[in-house]
């Protein structure tokens, strides 16, 4: 695939192509944790997390999955004529559940009409061979797509020890191999403005995806809640968020050295409403993406643009000369 100068593979564009028409995402709001926070494997979760989990603009946890789905089908049909739907399990770990649990949780969400896939957040250490067997046998009777939402976040394993994240690359890897096994598609969460990390590990952020075969990716600015330990590490000054220049060119060099193919799901995040004391250099979301749209174009850049280094890059010459 060629793209155009200050294009990259958007996602609306590609459900569109996909499914024919625009699709909505309906999200679903579940109670639970993940087991960096319960004490299986650590305490306090991620140390830029907030009791929130991942998931904000949802209808309360206490009102069960069939009913959110509906309410929020009748809001998306209403506001946007919406006619095709994902049901989107968003906040904290969706498969970190008793398996029959999970089960009645998904056994739900297919009931709902004109739904064409499900998307399913979670962690890498949280996936699991029973629960993606289930989830084929939902995929074969319902015609559905299926697609995994993996949160990364860098692939800096020193980075991953000092938020905390609990998992370390080799999770990572192993939970995509064993999704690509049944067929379904995953998406990576990536943090691009780490403090720790720098412009090389944004590159190989680009290259591992790329290399594993990741179909989606979402990009997030970091924020700082007030109350996490980040957010303590921020009114300490003992952490620098870089300028919002820096974080444009850091997306414009992890996008040239993606896979053209792969489909960006997100530029940019927003944080929740509350307690905030970074998000987004004080912008609107739309915003910054559209300093990053605009630097894109002014520059000549593109989605793969570098994506050569792949299938043996130091012999390529040698076949091409035989």
């Amino acid at each position: 695939m060629f793209l155009k100068p200050g294009y990259y593979n958007r996602y609306s564009e590609h459900l569109v192509k996909k499914f024919g028409e625009k699709v909505y995402k309906l999200p679903v709001n579940l109670p639970g944790t993940c087991p960096n926070r319960d004490g299986r494997l650590g305490l306090g979760g991620c140390i830029f997390c907030d009791n929130q989990g991942s998931g904000f603009d949802c209808l309360p946890n206490t009102v069960s999955v069939r009913e959110q789905l509906e309410e929020n089908k009748v809001f998306f049909r209403k506001r946007f004529n919406a006619k095709k739907f994902i049901i989107y399990f968003q906040a904290y770990t969706n498969t970190y559940l008793e398996l029959d649990r999970f089960k009645e949780n998904i056994r739900q969400a297919v009931l709902v009409d004109d739904l064409v896939g499900l998307s399913i957040s979670t962690r890498p250490d949280c996936i699991n061979d029973r629960y993606l067997d289930f989830l084929s046998e939902v995929k074969e009777s319902r015609d559905l797509d299926i697609n995994i939402e993996l949160g990364l976040q860098t692939v800096n394993y020193h980075t991953l020890a000092r938020i905390n994240r609990g998992h370390t690359l080799a999770e990572f890897v192993d939970a995509v191999l064993r999704i690509k096994k049944r067929g379904f598609e995953t998406c990576a969460h990536l943090i691009l403005n780490l403090p720790w990390d720098d412009i090389t590990d944004v590159i190989e952020n680009a290259k591992l995806l790329s290399a594993l075969g990741i179909e989606y990716v979402k990009l997030h600015s970091l924020y700082v809640v007030r109350g996490t330990v980040l957010g303590g590490m921020y009114e300490k000054g003992e952490i620098e968020i870089i300028p919002l220049d820096d974080y444009v060119v850091r997306v414009a060099e992890f996008l040239e050295n993606l896979d053209p193919d792969m489909v960006i799901q997100r530029l940019v995040g927003k944080g929740p409403r509350a307690d905030l004391l970074f998000s987004n250099w004080g912008l609107s979301w739309w915003l910054v993406k559209q300093r990053i749209e605009d630097y894109l174009v002014n520059n000549g850049i593109y989605q793969g643009r570098k994506f050569d280094y792949l299938n043996g890059k130091a012999v390529r010459f040698m076949v091409d000369r035989d």
